[in-house]
């Protein structure tokens, strides 16, 4: 997604580029829906109309195929369209106090400044150097577990990443839809390899005629390539919910008064996972907002409560930085995790708001050109190789019903 966020720095510096901007941010959404409509007139009307003869396994396949398609466009429609909830304006700081804030000669001057404004405000985490979280950006004090998003250009509650996918954050507004989402769409693609590969074998043994049948064949292979990277993705995000950790956090521990903490939110499985799917049971499975609180205040274990809201010196978004070893091990790790869970969003998230410096924008963007190669080399493989795959699994299939 280096193009994505090139035109998004081009359409902050030139406003006539804003409608290009925002038409290209919508491509990765339209290319998802575009492949789930071919994927509904491959499964409906070729397979289930055009290939299934019993009228009985037709509409038991296309009574659930339906109800899963259903449920998996609601839940990425509201993924992708639930607005981000602005942050309290308390945690905003005035102008009047901003003027003086940049006027302070001394960052000891700043530093009360802020101390000043703060007192009151329900913040227990902190920078790495255990100061106060502060976004310049946004000019507000940032609320616990909420990051800058320079994507969307503001802070974000709870924020997870941003994924260019559904074109948005993803955060204590919509992380609910997020995982309703993933879980649709994991089922949706085991519900379609699983109905489909009897024909698939028939296929293979040349007992299906007509164009339909490269339809039956290439829907199969999608699917299960799109459940493999799902069921990762999928996974590593239930990890998350049980143990009360955006994705941000997982790789950064969040920062108390008392040291970094990767447990700080964690009130045991089931209460975590209440926080994010409700306490309204009926409601769990359904992409409806049910997540409890307010995404600024979060309950936390018992030796980060009562801490005070007094803080020892000013952290700034705009003035973060990295040591080289820990950019490495981000780099590293995203490499091997990218690609089978959520390529170009959390790591499109984690180079562009956090490092932000043209060294790294390069090593990024190799970063990029190998998960792109790989995708397409695993893809073309799996296409113009299927034959050579599949040939001994067919025949062991067809061995086995043999005996």
């Amino acid at each position: 997604m280096y193009i994505y966020n090139t035109v998004n720095r081009m359409g902050k510096q030139n406003g006539s580029c804003c409608w290009f901007v925002k038409a290209a941010k919508w491509i990765p959404v339209i290319f998802i829906l575009t492949i789930v409509l071919w994927s509904y007139y491959a499964y409906v009307v070729q397979l289930c109309f055009y290939t299934v003869d019993n009228y009985v396994q037709k509409a038991f396949y296309l009574f659930f195929y339906h109800i899963l398609f259903l449920l998996f466009l609601w839940s990425y429609w509201q993924t992708v369209f639930t607005d981000l909830i602005e942050i309290p304006y308390k945690f905003k700081i005035p102008d009047a106090e901003m003027e003086k804030f940049h006027q302070a000669g001394t960052e000891e001057a700043q530093k009360q400044i802020l101390e000043r404004f703060a007192q009151g405000l329900p913040v227990t985490n902190r920078t790495i150097k255990g100061v106060i979280r502060f976004c310049e950006k946004c000019q507000l004090i940032k609320p616990d577990r909420a990051h800058h998003c320079s994507i969307c250009s503001t802070c974000v509650l709870k924020m997870d990443h941003h994924c260019p996918w559904v074109n948005n954050c993803v955060g204590f507004h919509n992380y609910k839809f997020f995982m309703l989402f993933l879980a649709y769409a994991l089922l949706y693609c085991i519900f379609i390899t699983a109905t489909s590969l009897q024909y698939l074998i028939r296929f293979w043994k040349g007992e299906l005629d007509g164009m339909g049948r490269f339809h039956l064949l290439f829907l199969f292979f999608v699917a299960l390539m799109f459940a493999v990277s799902l069921t990762s993705l999928f996974s590593y995000h239930c990890y998350l919910v049980l143990h009360n950790r955006s994705t941000l956090e997982a790789f950064t521990p969040p920062m108390f008064r008392t040291g970094k903490d990767k447990d700080g939110f964690s009130l045991g499985k089931y209460n975590n996972f209440q926080e994010v799917f409700g306490d309204n049971r009926k409601l769990w499975f359904l992409p409806i907002f049910t997540s409890l609180g307010n995404g600024v205040a979060y309950p936390v274990r018992a030796q980060h409560q009562g801490t005070s809201n007094t803080y020892d010196s000013m952290g700034s978004t705009r003035n973060r930085r990295r040591s080289g070893k820990h950019f490495l091990h981000i780099f590293l790790v995203n490499l091997c995790t990218s690609f089978f869970t959520e390529p170009f969003s959390f790591s499109y998230y984690l180079f562009y708001t956090e490092f932000q410096s043209n060294k790294v924008t390069y090593i990024y963007l190799l970063h990029e050109c190998m998960q792109v190669l790989i995708l397409f080399m695993l893809l073309i493989n799996s296409i113009l190789k299927a034959n050579v795959i599949f040939k001994n699994f067919i025949e062991l299939l067809l061995t086995l019903r043999v005996t």
